[in-house]
């Protein structure tokens, strides 16, 4: 699959670096479809921690080892929790 050269243009224009930010992105994607694990994600990605690579997902809106529903849920006790203590 190729970019027209016009897009092409406009992507490298809008991003400071365009294959970095679509492998992140994929990288990304295969964390949240459980294609990789956070290791891979870390490995594909060239960084050295697991916390770089937690910071890497979490940019991309996947938190590692939390679903939407629990950050929802905690949330919700956390505002509950707050409205006790006025």
């Amino acid at each position: 699959m190729t970019i027209p050269d016009d897009l092409s243009s406009d992507l490298n224009a809008g991003f400071q670096n365009l294959g970095r930010t679509a492998l992140e992105a994929l990288a990304a994607e295969a964390y949240k479809k459980d294609v990789l694990s956070l290791e891979q994600i870390r490995r594909l990605l060239g960084l050295t921690s697991r916390w770089e690579a937690q910071d890497v997902l979490c940019s991309h809106g996947v938190w590692p080892g939390q679903t939407a529903e629990e950050i929802l849920r905690d949330a919700d006790t956390s505002a509950r929790f707050r409205a006790t203590l006025s």
